[in-house]
Order: structure tokens, then sequence, then C-alpha cells
């Protein structure tokens, strides 16, 4: 496991440095419809739709698309959502435990203040996404494709990017505990700004990632135990 503290620099937006900036979602939303109906469908067509608190617990709309939609407050307790598709969306204040998203599509999606835990991900694709502040236990993105995507002000206990790929993504002012990077693939990944970065395995796929001095200083036994090199007074 390794730790390392936040960067007192390196607050300037990505793209300085050298350093490719994600490209920010830029949802819109239209007037909303309320949502009426009494829970999801398989391969449902959601659209324009605003699910205000609306209880989705045990829910199952595998393959179902979102378009246009706002979440608001809604419980996500052991919803079904495997290969759905979210497109010009707002999650605001979601919550809930074992949410299966596997092989999710989130485009041009934002996610604010979310309170989740074992969400399945693995497999899914995310392209101009932004997660914004709340918190999630045991996000599992193995094998998941990230493309400009943007984690701020949250936390992520024990997040799980084994074997996935991440190109512009960005780590602003969280909080990342136990991280697994094994086998991941990065390109222009912004790691300066991260206030606890606690990797628990996968140091040395960092390459690709950009770091702060201090977070060096912090992670160089890692660095140097992963070349064999013994570093001794």
């Amino acid at each position: 496991m390794v730790r390392s503290g936040g960067s007192g620099g390196g607050t300037g937006r990505g793209g300085k440095g050298g350093v490719a900036e994600a490209r920010r979602p830029e949802v819109r939303l239209p007037p909303l419809v309320a949502f009426e109906g009494g829970g999801l469908e398989p391969d449902g067509d959601y659209d324009g739709l605003r699910f205000d608190a609306v209880d989705l617990a045990d829910a199952s709309g595998p393959g179902a698309r979102f378009m246009d939609c706002a979440l608001d407050g809604c419980a996500l307790d052991r919803t079904d959502l495997v290969r759905a598709r979210f497109i010009d969306s707002v999650l605001t204040g979601v919550r809930g435990v074992g949410t299966d998203l596997a092989e999710v599509s989130l485009r041009d999606v934002e996610i604010v203040d979310a309170r989740l835990g074992g969400v399945q991900m693995h497999g899914a694709v995310l392209e101009r996404v932004l997660v914004r502040g709340g918190k999630i236990d045991y996000l599992n993105l193995r094998k998941a494709r990230l493309k400009d995507v943007v984690f701020e002000g949250c936390v992520l206990s024990e997040p799980d990017f084994g074997g996935a790929q991440l190109a512009r993504v960005e780590f602003r002012d969280c909080v990342l505990k136990r991280a697994d990077f094994s086998a991941v693939r990065m390109e222009a990944v912004d790691l300066r700004t991260v206030a606890e970065l606690d990797i628990a395995r996968g140091v040395e796929r960092l390459a690709g990632a950009v770091i702060s001095p201090s977070q060096l200083m912090e992670l160089a036994p890692a660095f140097a135990a992963q070349i064999g090199v013994r570093v001794e007074a």
C-alpha cells in the first residue's frame, strides 16, 4: 500500500505543463416531464424525464436508455441497470448499495453528491463524465474505458481500476483510499491535486499519469522497490 498526501501546488487546470485537459460534459436539460411509472423495464426508453426521489431499489432495467433525464435523490439499492445507457443526463444525490451498472455507457453525464457502495461498473464506457462530491465505496471499474472523465471533490474508497483504460482523466481535490491500479493503462491522467493518494496495488502502472513533486517524494520508496533499488541511510 502506498499513501501520498496532497500537493500544495499543482492547482492549475489540466492542460498546463503539457497535460491534456479532460473535456467536461455540458449538460443542458430541456423542460422535463415527471416520471410516473411504477418501475423500470428491460430495454426501456426514457427520454426527457425527471425521476424525483423515486425508489428504484430492486428495479430491473437492463439495457434501458436514459436521454435528457434527471435523477434526483433516487434510491438505487440493488438496481439492475446492466448495459444501460445514460446520455446528456444528470444524477444528483442518488444513493444505494449493490447497484449493478456493469457494461453501462455514460456519455455527457454529471453525477453529483452520490452516496453509493459496492457499485458494479466493470466493462463500462465513460466519456465526458463529471463525478462531483459525494462518496462511493468499492467502485468496480475493472476493464472499463474512461475518456474525458473528471472526479472532483469526491471520496473513492477502495476503487478498482484493474485492467481499465484511462485517457484524459482528472482527479481533482479527491480522496483515493486503497486504489487498485493493477494492469491499468493511463494516458494524460492528472493526479496532482489528489488530497489523499493511497495506492494499494499497481503503483508500477502509473506510466501516463502526472503527479506533483511532493507526491513523487512520497511514492519514491514504492518506485524504488519496483526496480529493485534498496534505500538505506
